[in-house]
Parts: C-alpha cells; sequence; structure tokens
C-alpha cells in the first residue's frame, strides 16, 4: 500500500503518529483537546483488528480460521463483520480483490510481517495457482459459522485495515466531539465536521518518504481515500521483483501497469477495495473504474497520470483532464 500523507489545514489540528500494522498510523485531531481520547478509540481499534485479522499472530482470529479449513468453525462478532467486508469487496470487483489470495501470498514470501520479509530470496518463484475463489467460502451469517474450501487461507489485507480506519474515525469522531482524520498507511477515513477549507491531504508514492511541498494535494471533507500501489512493499524472489498484490485469477503477483492507485469512495473499505482491483485490473482498469463512478487518479509506472470520475487537476497533471 502506498498512501497518501494528512496535512494539517489553517488551525492546526492536533496529530499524532506511531507505528501500528506493519505501517504508520496518523491521527489528526480537529480540537487538540480532544486528542488523548480519539488516541485511545484509535489504539482500542488497532488492538481489536491485530487479534482478529492478522496473518502473522499464531493466536490470531484469522489463524484458528485458516487452521480450520474444510471443517466449519464459529467466528465472532468482529471477524464477521470482517469477513463480510470482504466477501463484500470481491463481489463489487467481480472477483479482482479476492479473500482466498492467502496461500498464493505466502507462497511468494510474504508469510511474515514484511519488515521481516527477505529482500534477496534466492529460492525459485512458486508454481503459480488461482485462488480457490471467494464463491467457495460457506458463510452463515445468522449462525456465524464459516467454512473454507479444504486448503485456503484467508488473506483479509485489502479490506480489514480499511475497516479499521472507517471504524476508528466514526468511534473517535463521536468520542471527540470534533473531526478526525484516521490514516492507516494510506487507508484514510475522516469522519466528524471538517475544519474550514476541508482537510489537505497529500498523495505520495510511500508515506514514510513524502513529497513534502512538492506532491499533489486534494482536499477531503468527509468519506474516505485508499491508495494501493507496487512500489513499495516489493523484494526479489527467484530473480524477479514481485510485490503483495495477488491477481487472484493466476496466483501471482499482478502486471505493473499502474505504479500507484488512488480512489475516493464514501467508505474506506470500498476506496481500497476499487484501487486494489484497479491494480489488479491492469489495462482494463480505467473502464472498470468509469463504470463505478468513483473518482480515482491513476499513475503509470512511467509516471502518466490518469484522473477519472471527476478527479481534481492537480500541478503534475495535463491541464486538458487527460493523461499527462
Amino acid at each position: 500500500m502506498t498512501p497518501p500523507t494528512a496535512t494539517p489545514p489553517t488551525g492546526e489540528p492536533a496529530e499524532v503518529a506511531f507505528p501500528a500494522l506493519g505501517t504508520t498510523a496518523v491521527l489528526l485531531v480537529g480540537d487538540p483537546r480532544a486528542v488523548g481520547v480519539a488516541e485511545e478509540v484509535l489504539r482500542d481499534e488497532l488492538r481489536a483488528i491485530d487479534v482478529t485479522c492478522s496473518r502473522f499472530r499464531a493466536d490470531s482470529e484469522l489463524s484458528r480460521v485458516n487452521l480450520a479449513a474444510g471443517s466449519p468453525v464459529r467466528v465472532g462478532p468482529r471477524f464477521a463483520e470482517a469477513l463480510q467486508a470482504a466477501l463484500r469487496a470481491a463481489e463489487l470487483t467481480d472477483g479482482a480483490v479476492d479473500p482466498t489470495v492467502g496461500r498464493a501470498v505466502i507462497a511468494l514470501g510474504y508469510d511474515r510481517t514484511f519488515a521481516s520479509v527477505r529482500p534477496e530470496d534466492a529460492r525459485p518463484l512458486p508454481v503459480f495457482r488461482p485462488a480457490p475463489g471467494w464463491h467457495r467460502i460457506a458463510w452463515d451469517p445468522g449462525t456465524s459459522v464459516l467454512r473454507l474450501p479444504p486448503h485456503t487461507s484467508l488473506d483479509l489485507g485489502a479490506t480489514a485495515k480499511a475497516l479499521a480506519a472507517d471504524r476508528a474515525a466514526r468511534r473517535a469522531a463521536a468520542a471527540a466531539g470534533c473531526g478526525v482524520v484516521v490514516n492507516l498507511g494510506g487507508d484514510l477515513a475522516v469522519a466528524g465536521p471538517a475544519p474550514e477549507g476541508g482537510w489537505r491531504i497529500a498523495l505520495a508514492d510511500d508515506h514514510s518518504h513524502p513529497e513534502s511541498g512538492n506532491g499533489p494535494v486534494v482536499t477531503v471533507t468527509t468519506g474516505a481515500l485508499a491508495t494501493s500501489g507496487v512500489r513499495v512493499r516489493t523484494w526479489r524472489r527467484g530473480g524477479r521483483t514481485v510485490h503483495h498484490i495477488v491477481d487472484p485469477a493466476t496466483g501471482e503477483p499482478a502486471a505493473p501497469v499502474w505504479r500507484t492507485v488512488t480512489v475516493a469512495a464514501a467508505t474506506c473499505v470500498d476506496a481500497n477495495a476499487a484501487s486494489t482491483a484497479a491494480i489488479v485490473r491492469g489495462h482494463a482498469a480505467a473502464d472498470w473504474l468509469r463504470g463505478t463512478g468513483l473518482p480515482a487518479r491513476l499513475v503509470a509506472v512511467d509516471g502518466r497520470v490518469l484522473r477519472l470520475g471527476g478527479w481534481p487537476p492537480d500541478d503534475f497533471d495535463a491541464p486538458d483532464g487527460g493523461p499527462r
């Protein structure tokens, strides 16, 4: 994920940043007096999503579910919410975002936190196989009983962090009584009243190295943004550069057509599902995104920029609104 970085508007809201979920969590709070209560809400949501959906914790509910593949298992309400978000994303993207890619991601070497992934892995590439498919998941929301196909592992990375951003923003705004921005490594959600002029969001390929003062900036007053990309979470495997966004149809990393895709939507879950699907769809992404009507900014690997759905111009785009 290649996240945007939030820059405070006039009035200097309070800002808190700390490492979380293998990335950086950033919280902006319109009323500095409420930053403490808002931060506690955010940390509570992060703890909950980690113990529920982390692939890297043996004690997470996701690990328990994956170990039970082939057998029915009852899940808790937080996992049920995360699963339903993942299944909805799969349906809305026609399977371009599919939670059953877990084994493919692990086979590539992303079987541990990204900070621990070997940057140079001499092992040959795995034999790529299509994901089992989200349609094969048996899920009863009435009883919260789930049955994965045998030999299937879920990976909720395309939706769980975005869900945490949505939940944290709503809860933090309610608790703080003011507007907030929650940015979890590119999954950014806004809730509560925005400051005058809105929240200014600077876009960057890598949130840890933002192009301060040099990158495009958009103003957001409500809803969410998400940015997906193939430049940050990469490593070498068998002499080939690979990344973490897997095409469910093939089981291999999506072809690098777009360097980054940023999408605006009502929720961060929807925005991230669309931005991830665009990376997976490659050359077909533009037509698919036009069909959704969502504002989007796509940056090709050669730096050309395409804006869709009313995405505003920025200093680096062509004045006629076409690709640069």
